[in-house]
């Protein structure tokens, strides 16, 4: 948007400083206010028209950039690792950073963080991100059990340590001592808790669930259930928002990297920097689709007989599956199994 105001903002839970440039890349205004949206609109609608917000990713920004979005022609959130001329400047305090924020949107230098317009979507997002937490909460209190109960060589897995009858009986390997045993206690008390917050969290996670037409669909490929369905839905949010599927596979953490300067021969590769749980689902279903029958896994299997690496296998076979869930929530489809790598073979 060119001849437009833009509004810098370095934004903090106590304050937040504010640069406002011209069009022409001078400093109009700087204030430290606090961090109020009744307060930042006030200041947002006194700058002259057109004018655009800038503000980094942070807990407070989806706030924030709903709160802006009414008295702005454009609020962007954009991503602090990719402001490498903020973090790693030699003199860095919070007001140059606002002007620093504002000079690299002017310039077309930031990278925009989706977020969903839904506040529907941004509580459902949230309540998958806390069943996900539940789950590593829970595995991390059954680890610490397990690794109380090695010390005195006894060897048990989380199954056994939910079974109420399989603890009397781990019990009576043990020494017999008040404190150790109160110990155990206290520790299975923490995972009784814990263990009946995931149970809870995936009976409403599900019950949403069940009221998206898309994820009704999705459960029916290999390898998708509602779990997995979820945690892609939210964090994808939409299909428009990828312009390829080369996009929607660097985005999911299984696309390729390359890089290369000069005459050198380069490098090509999967990237470190990724969205770690949404890799972990989409590779998890690959898993579980390639030990099935179906199209998935048959495909699977003629890679490996053709030579190729079983981790670059299991990879084209999450491509296959992000390929085809995304197919079928643009075009509103099922899933159809003799749809899987046609467009695949048609390109080859």
């Amino acid at each position: 948007m060119k001849g437009s105001y833009v509004i810098g903002m370095d934004a903090h839970s106590v304050e937040t400083e504010v640069a406002v440039l011209t069009p022409a890349g001078q400093v109009r205004q700087r204030q430290r206010v606090a961090t109020s949206a009744l307060k930042l609109r006030q200041i947002v609608s006194a700058v002259p028209k057109p004018r655009r917000v800038v503000l980094e990713e942070s807990t407070i920004a989806d706030w924030l950039w709903r709160s802006l979005l009414p008295v702005a022609d454009e609020v962007v959130v954009c991503d602090p690792r990719r402001n490498r001329s903020i973090s790693g400047g030699d003199e860095k305090c919070d007001r140059r950073d606002a002007e620093e924020l504002a000079r690299l949107l002017q310039g077309g230098y930031v990278k925009r963080v989706h977020h969903p317009e839904s506040i529907e979507r941004i509580i459902f997002k949230e309540h998958v991100g806390f069943y996900h937490d539940r789950v590593r909460q829970r595995v991390r209190e059954a680890n610490r059990i397990g690794s109380m109960l090695r010390r005195f060589g006894v060897m048990a897995r989380e199954k056994d340590l939910a079974d109420p009858d399989r603890r009397a009986e781990l019990l009576e390997r043990l020494p017999d001592d008040g404190l150790m045993r109160t110990n155990l206690e206290l520790a299975w008390f923490g995972y009784d808790a814990v263990a009946t917050q995931v149970s809870e969290c995936r009976k409403k996670l599900v019950a949403r669930c069940r009221q998206e037409e898309v994820l009704r669909r999705w459960v029916r490929v290999p390898g998708i259930h509602w779990v997995r369905a979820a945690t892609l839905f939210v964090h994808l949010d939409t299909p428009w928002r990828f312009r390829s599927k080369s996009a929607l596979w660097k985005y999911l953490g299984i696309g390729l990297r390359r890089r290369q300067s000069g005459a050198s021969p380069g490098w090509l590769g999967v990237p470190r920097q990724v969205n770690r749980r949404l890799k972990a689902t989409i590779l998890g279903a690959a898993l579980s689709a390639v030990a099935g029958d179906n199209p998935f896994a048959a495909q699977h299997r003629s890679w490996l007989k053709n030579g190729l690496a079983p981790l670059v296998a299991r990879r084209n076979v999450a491509r296959r599956l992000a390929c085809t869930l995304w197919g079928m929530w643009k075009n509103q489809t099922a899933y159809r199994s003799d749809w899987v790598g046609q467009a695949a073979a048609r390109s080859g």
